[in-house]
């Protein structure tokens, strides 16, 4: 799987348009890896005839790579960059089943293992979850992390409603992702790298598991997923504080909770409860979200269809179970265009990213990246003298 440079009759050993082609691939980045082909292994070879075509052979991770097209596209853009090639021909063949072990060997640093948890990992872990269901917790989930994308952060969705899975629906996504030997690429959709067990279940059908089947689900999506060098993962939690909570309290203790309400007295009693499972999780509280905040009317008056003070009356309940203050990152109004993107597969922070309610969501999306890191989960450089 190693690059190699080879020469044919006629042509020169050591031609330095070889190195200058080896070198312009450099910026063929895989589009599921984020890697260039190069680092990856997979260009097989580079030879230049006598004619001056170059030809170029990639291997692609598997047979049926959903991105060789563009792979094969970018090789040869890049390989015409050279100076003094008449031709270029690109050619593609799947890696062998010991080049994929080795490649996602590689990828996993040696050893199977969930890459958040390693000392030095920079990934900002947010859980978002709320009391009760029909809160807007998903739709929220999908627009904090097309917004954290489109400001130029790397981002993962871990849909942890293993019964209730919604995001590929709020993407837009209907692929598989790709299996290269144990490790799964995740599909992307506006820029956030999305895994769900919903890309793995027939229309229609139910989930029917228990507590370790689902903490299982999400032990591999954290860890036989190559999710690369993410700024933030956030998690979409099932409502209330079962199974899945506790399970990404320990398979992820350094994730932040962030729970979402809505004004009304009954939705915010019982987010108080979930966000009182952090003192028995150890987990930090990022903040509250109050979404459904107000139905703005067409002549600018604002309805509070579910009441007022939810988001405050929780922040303030949390701030004393755990001692320190809980910000309310935002307020997010009740809008029927939130609602129309999630059917449509495209967030509102994408498709109308001026509009209120997305500068809402957008706005809580940069509270919880510019929130200082806390030191739970962390493991500090500290020696006995």
């Amino acid at each position: 799987m190693s690059t190699t440079e080879q020469s044919t009759p006629g042509q020169a050993a050591g031609d330095e348009r070889v190195a200058q082609i080896h070198e312009a691939l450099n910026g063929v980045i895989d589009p599921e890896i984020h890697r260039p082909i190069t680092e990856l292994g997979m260009v097989d070879s580079v030879t230049i005839d006598e004619a001056g075509t170059a030809k170029v052979h990639v291997l692609v991770t598997i047979e049926g790579c959903p991105m060789r097209d563009r792979i094969e596209r970018e090789t040869a853009e890049a390989t015409a960059t050279v100076p003094g090639l008449a031709r270029v021909e690109v050619s593609t063949s799947a890696m062998t089943e010991e080049q994929r072990t080795a490649l996602t060997t590689r990828l996993r640093q040696g050893r199977r293992q969930i890459p958040f948890n390693q000392p030095g990992s920079l990934t900002r872990i947010f859980a978002i979850s709320s009391g009760k269901g029909g809160v807007g917790k998903s739709t929220v989930t999908a627009n904090l992390a097309a917004a954290m994308a489109a400001d130029g952060l790397r981002v993962g969705v871990i849909d942890a409603d293993i019964h209730g899975f919604s995001m590929p629906g709020m993407f837009g996504i209907t692929e598989q992702p790709t299996k290269v030997s144990d490790l799964l690429m995740p599909p992307e959709a506006h820029g956030v790298a999305v895994m769900s067990i919903g890309m793995f279940v027939p229309e229609g059908q139910a989930v029917v598991w228990r507590g370790p089947k689902m903490h299982r689900a999400i032990e591999q999506f954290a860890s036989d997923v190559f999710w690369g060098d993410l700024d933030v993962l956030l998690l979409d939690l099932p409502p209330g504080t079962g199974d899945v909570a506790i399970s990404v309290a320990q398979l992820l203790p350094s994730a932040q909770m962030v729970v979402v309400t809505t004004p009304q007295q009954s939705a915010s009693s019982v987010a108080e409860r979930v966000g009182s499972l952090s003192t028995s999780t150890e987990q930090e509280i990022a903040g509250v979200i109050e979404n459904m905040s107000g139905l703005t009317l067409p002549d600018g008056t604002v309805m509070d269809v579910f009441g007022t003070g939810g988001g405050d009356r929780v922040a303030a309940t949390l701030a004393d179970a755990v001692g320190h203050e809980v910000p309310v990152l935002g307020r997010v109004g009740l809008d029927p265009s939130l609602r129309e993107g999630a059917d449509q597969g495209v967030p509102l922070v994408v498709s109308a990213p001026d509009s209120p309610t997305a500068m809402a969501l957008k706005g809580v999306a940069r509270a919880l990246v510019r929130k200082p890191r806390g030191l739970g989960g962390m493991k500090l450089p500290l020696s006995v003298a």
